[in-house]
């Protein structure tokens, strides 16, 4: 890998001061250091297009194909900033953004978040978005396209939006009162959502909530749901409620919970048809009892104390090519398991990606992992986090069973094979240049606050065209990035 361009104080003194006048090193409140100054690097990956989010903090993006238009759909951490799109100052909320042509994204609207009753504006936030068809969905409305978003402590909302430019707001579940929403999952095809919540009186601050949103104007309550131990009234209450459901991932008749994103992981397979009819045995099926919470898991995995399981992303049919003599395991299974590093300047428990080999879901078995090497870009001295956040959930043909894409905050955008899940081999990443909307990120040293700029790639997502849309926590904007080179060959473009 390419040695990381910088900027060196006592070097480049004519091109720091420039710097300055943009903005582009830390201010007066902060300590200058010679890591402010970061450039962009790259490679086997390139730059397509860029969108600065009205310098917002953002989250998570999907991208919606609807009527020959590809829309990006991205959720936004707490905070506020001017739309200039109205003139006002709102609340973060959901970015809507047309990536059509992907060199030129045009940002179109802006839902503002809800702050949380009492809050102030700056705590407004929508940090998770997913999209849905209406002709996919049972009882949507034919050529209409939804979206569901969480927001905060005041629930979860699904937006009309078959004209991007102007959302309107169909329905609201919970209204206000819960504790936490974070990561979302909706199924197109059956309406049903899993809404990680957090209702009162359970342990845990993040939970699930099953609805029936195969109307979206209608929402309609299933039941709640969370690991054994974390339900009101439950004996060990307080011990499981260390475990927070960060989000859920459905595929045919399995969800793939991962809990705890970066301490205490616990990784859960579940029975789908069980969750969604519960229990037969009792008279009430889906009442929130340790026996109705255990009757659809199929399997659950402890990570560790210092390890989390921030997505849990589940890779099938894999053909190892090391395997292919073998009379037996050719194929395999994996779960692609990935922590969140938490903590600025690697002052944590180093984070990273691990497959987990679910051939046998009831025994699943980790079998290899994958890293960025710090030195290879000095990346606890840059600022901000390091490490891994979070993978791609799309499962385009393109790269589903060859590559996955990390985000790696300051490690930026990473491409790494899987084909052979016992030994992940990086073949591509890109680190974006910090810009005027980077914002500090700081850490408190023998009690002196020290702060540097840097890009903290955040979430990210591919679309069907094998474009990837990395989203930046540090207000550094939209990158929409593509493979090139050899990673690009190993794609099924």
């Amino acid at each position: 890998m390419r040695p990381v361009t910088l900027l060196r104080q006592p070097f480049f003194p004519a091109l720091v001061f420039a710097a300055s006048l943009f903005g582009l090193v830390g201010g007066a409140s902060a300590q200058t250091t010679e890591y402010d100054a970061y450039q962009e690097d790259a490679e086997n990956m390139r730059l397509v297009g860029y969108n600065d989010l009205q310098g917002r903090s953002g989250y998570h993006p999907v991208i919606q194909e609807q009527g020959g238009r590809w829309i990006a759909y991205i959720g936004h951490h707490a905070g506020v900033a001017q739309n200039p799109l109205s003139g006002r100052e709102e609340g973060n909320g959901t970015s809507i953004v047309d990536v059509t042509d992907p060199s030129n994204p045009q940002y179109l609207a802006h839902i503002p978040g809800i702050p949380g009753i009492g809050e102030p504006l700056d705590d407004s936030e929508a940090q998770m978005v997913r999209t849905c068809s209406g002709s996919d969905l049972p009882n949507g409305v034919d050529g209409a396209f939804y979206l569901l978003r969480a927001v905060g402590t005041r629930g979860h909302q699904i937006y009309d939006v078959s004209t991007p430019e102007e959302p309107e707001l169909v329905a609201a579940m919970q209204g206000e009162g819960l504790v936490d929403t974070h990561k979302n999952w909706w199924e197109c095809d059956t309406g049903i959502a899993y809404l990680v919540s957090g209702v009162e009186g359970w342990a845990t601050r993040r939970m699930t909530q099953v609805y029936d949103l195969s109307n979206p104007a209608e929402p309609r309550f299933i039941r709640n749901f969370g690991l054994p131990g974390q339900q009101p009234g439950a004996p060990n209450h307080e011990e499981m409620g260390k475990h927070d459901l960060h989000g859920p991932i459905a595929v045919g008749n399995r969800i793939y919970f991962g809990y705890g994103t970066f301490l205490d992981g616990v990784i859960q397979i579940i029975d789908r048809e069980k969750l969604i009819r519960g229990n037969p045995a009792v008279e009430n099926p889906l009442e929130p009892t340790d026996e109705n919470l255990e009757y659809p898991v199929i399997t659950t995995m402890f990570t560790g104390p210092r390890l989390g399981a921030h997505t849990t992303f589940p890779v099938f049919g894999i053909d190892v090519p090391e395997f292919a003599d073998n009379t037996l395991g050719r194929t395999r299974d994996m779960l692609l398991v990935v922590g969140e590093s938490l903590r600025n300047e690697c002052t944590e428990n180093r984070q990273m990606m691990y497959m987990v080999d679910i051939t046998d879901e009831a025994k699943p078995w980790p079998v290899g992992n994958f890293q960025v090497p710090e030195e290879s870009g000095n990346f606890c001295e840059r600022g901000g986090r390091f490490g891994t956040h979070s993978s791609n959930e799309s499962t385009t043909p393109i790269y589903y069973g060859k590559i996955v894409f990390l985000a790696y905050f300051n490690g930026g955008v990473r491409a790494v094979d899987i084909r052979d899940p016992w030994s992940p081999k990086e073949i591509g990443y890109y680190i974006p240049a910090i810009n005027e909307n980077t914002t500090d990120r700081c850490l408190t040293v023998d009690g002196v606050e020290q702060c540097k700029k840097a890009i903290q790639t955040n979430n990210l997502e591919v679309d069907d065209r094998g474009y990837v849309y990395a989203i930046d926590r540090a207000n550094s904007g939209l990158h929409i990035v593509e493979l090139t080179g050899s990673a690009r060959a190993i794609a099924n473009f």
